[in-house]
């Protein structure tokens, strides 16, 4: 049998048990924290009872996070963060075109599939070059050589230092392994770690063949819209043992933003609630709110779904 567990931290169930919503409906009427927690548990149970993932969720490899990883800090600069997340690359040394075998390793055990070559993973990273930036300094971190006139009525003068459009510099490419969130829990992947100039340290672009992977399968979420008062789970930011960094999507005038939890023993389901909506002109946008939830054990292989789609959660980009 198994069994569900609603986690809320001490001050959460403070807020759940003792605070009145403002602007959100009656303290003990539908709308109040404690009828949307009960709202959110419920879901919960549907969707953890829905999720059947096929034989390849535990046999195969299915990433749940991005084909591109840091492993540390990579010291960014506004210029090299801006070239890393728009995939500017320029290679100073030359790149093997020879395909390889791999082997991954999981926490259950191993399994060898086709890697793409260095060249393919350099092709999959490089996403172009930067567009003209006339002014600009030659490098990153230089001053605009003279003042720049924006063309215009009556223009505008730059005399200062200004974001450099360049690429990063890859200086050597090697292949390694890195820790990668899949479904069968946190296994090492064969990468190929392309050594930059400007960072601290490499960008590992993971080397298994598309068709070696398998794909996430589709959700199954339940038939009627997530409830009033409660949100939604886009993705995980940090899996740290039990501890869990997720991003809500939250409205604009949401206040009183609670993490929600219901832990089982083959499965994590998460979202969120709030306790109020801001009265007055309220623009239709949606924040990613980060929240952190600590289960009562390591999350382990366990997938983390979403409360609204059933969706299995991935680990944010960088």
């Amino acid at each position: 049998m198994r069994r569900s567990i609603l986690l809320l931290g001490l001050p959460l169930l403070l807020l759940a048990a003792g605070c009145a919503p403002t602007g959100g409906g009656p303290a003990d009427g539908p709308t109040a924290p404690a009828h949307r927690w009960e709202a959110f548990d419920q879901r919960a149970t549907e969707v953890a009872q829905a999720w059947r993932p096929g034989p390849g969720w535990r046999t195969g490899y299915v990433p749940l996070q991005g084909p591109t990883v840091l492993i540390g800090d990579p010291r960014f600069t506004p210029d090299t963060e801006a070239a890393f997340r728009a995939g500017w690359y320029r290679e100073q040394v030359p790149i093997p075109p020879t395909r390889v075998g791999g082997e991954i390793r999981f926490p259950d055990g191993r399994l060898t599939l086709p890697l793409v070559s260095a060249a393919e993973a350099y092709r999959q990273l490089d996403q172009g070059d930067p567009l003209p930036c006339p002014g600009r300094p030659k490098r990153p971190g230089l001053p605009t050589p003279g003042p720049t006139v924006e063309p215009g009525p009556d223009g505008w003068v730059s005399s200062g230092p200004e974001t450099a459009c360049l690429p990063l510099t890859v200086t050597g490419v090697t292949l390694g392994t890195v820790p990668v969130r899949t479904s069968r829990g946190e296994a090492q992947v064969p990468a190929w770690l392309f050594t930059v100039e400007e960072l601290a340290v490499p960008v590992a672009r993971l080397a298994v063949a598309p068709t070696a992977i398998t794909p996430v399968p589709d959700p199954t979420a339940p038939a009627r819209p997530l409830p009033d008062g409660l949100l939604s789970a886009q993705d995980l930011m940090a899996v740290d043992g039990a501890r869990l960094t997720v991003r809500l999507g939250v409205g604009a005038c949401d206040t009183g933003i609670t993490p929600l939890v219901q832990e089982r023993p083959d499965v994590v389901v998460v979202g969120g609630g709030f306790t109020a909506r801001s009265t007055g002109p309220c623009p239709d946008l949606l924040k990613l709110e980060p929240v952190t939830v600590t289960l009562a054990a390591p999350l382990g292989a366990r997938p983390v779904l979403d409360v609204s789609t059933g969706t299995p959660l991935s680990i944010a980009p960088r």
